[in-house]
């Protein structure tokens, strides 16, 4: 089976800038020479490796604007975070998933139908895992907000054995699989070490050329959250610890999305996100523990996994996946 080390594609906040005057090899040209340290704001300054002996663009106070992604241009782009803030530097951190004409067979009888599964890795502070169904090797090198493509796996109950590199069992359980269903198996944080979740991906009612979009909370850590716009409409409210929310439809579009924690009501759930109303126009923006980008296409399932990064409630990530 394929080591999906590389499967990650999390919004998670990049590495923080030094404090204004420590220092720190930036390059390192002639072979382990320590590079310029980092200037006092207003100064200059190599902080990129180049044949002129000119200084470099100053680096933007914290908040200011500034390239922290590769675009070939040169004008800022998404502001970087305060010290501790999260939030993605970088946009495009949808993983997309296609469907398969033949998934691989996990474990499956032949000649019937059979369900699927794929496996994500939510759970923080351990190494990579390896799965098994019925003592049958399916991933390895499943990383921190890692995701498997679909298999296929016989109806019924089946055996989930998760292993560390070294073969040590950390967690088996029996899992319920049904016929022409697919669902996500999830590695999850627990009181006792590590459990796992079956989330359903069942195909959402959306009308055509509309998407759906919803969002699953694996963060152990976390407080109820609740998931704005951009603009403070909510979308979701309350979302605790291993809850999925409904399905709500969605236009095909741009959006941002806040994580935060606020009194505010429940959205209806039969409001498409288009139509929500704006119950937060006349308060001030909550402060926001993470916002990620999602650019919706026709006829797909965006679904939002909230991750905790650690044990504190504030550090969460998220990876969102597009299921076609």
């Amino acid at each position: 089976m394929d080591d999906y080390s590389m499967w990650s594609r999390s919004s998670v906040p990049g590495s923080m800038l030094p404090n204004p005057g420590e220092g720190g090899p930036v390059a390192a040209p002639g072979g382990g020479i320590p590079g310029s340290l980092l200037p006092n704001p207003g100064e200059g300054g190599p902080v990129f490796p180049g044949g002129a002996n000119t200084p470099g663009n100053m680096l933007p106070n914290p908040g200011e604007g500034g390239p922290v992604f590769p675009g070939g241009e040169n004008v800022p782009v998404i502001p970087l975070p305060n010290p501790g803030e999260g939030g993605p530097v970088a946009p495009g951190d949808t993983f997309p998933v296609f469907p398969q004409p033949n998934p691989p067979c996990f474990f499956c009888n032949t000649g019937k139908r059979n369900g699927q599964v794929r496996f994500l890795n939510a759970a923080y502070g351990y190494r990579p895992f390896r799965v098994y169904i019925n003592n049958r090797y399916i991933a390895g090198g499943l990383g921190f907000a890692s995701l498997t493509p679909y298999g296929r796996v016989a109806s019924g109950f089946q055996t989930i054995t998760v292993t560390g590199s070294n073969g040590y069992v950390y967690l088996q359980k029996s899992m319920p699989f049904r016929s022409d269903d697919a669902s996500t198996i999830a590695i999850i944080n627990s009181a006792s070490g590590l459990d796992l979740m079956q989330i359903s991906d069942s195909p959402c009612l959306k009308l055509p050329g509309m998407s759906c979009f919803r969002v699953c909370n694996l963060a152990y850590s976390s407080n109820p959250l609740d998931i704005l716009l951009a603009d403070g409409r909510v979308v979701y409210s309350d979302v605790r610890f291993k809850e999925v929310t409904s399905f709500k439809r969605v236009r095909r579009g741009s959006y941002e999305f806040y994580i935060t924690e606020t009194s505010l009501r429940p959205t209806p759930r039969f409001e498409d996100i288009e139509t929500l109303s704006s119950n937060i126009a006349t308060l001030e923006m909550p402060e926001v523990l993470v916002s990620f980008y999602v650019d919706v296409r026709p006829n797909a399932m965006y679904t939002v996994y909230i991750l905790s990064r650690d044990s504190s409630p504030e550090a969460l990530q998220t990876m969102v996946v597009e299921d076609r």
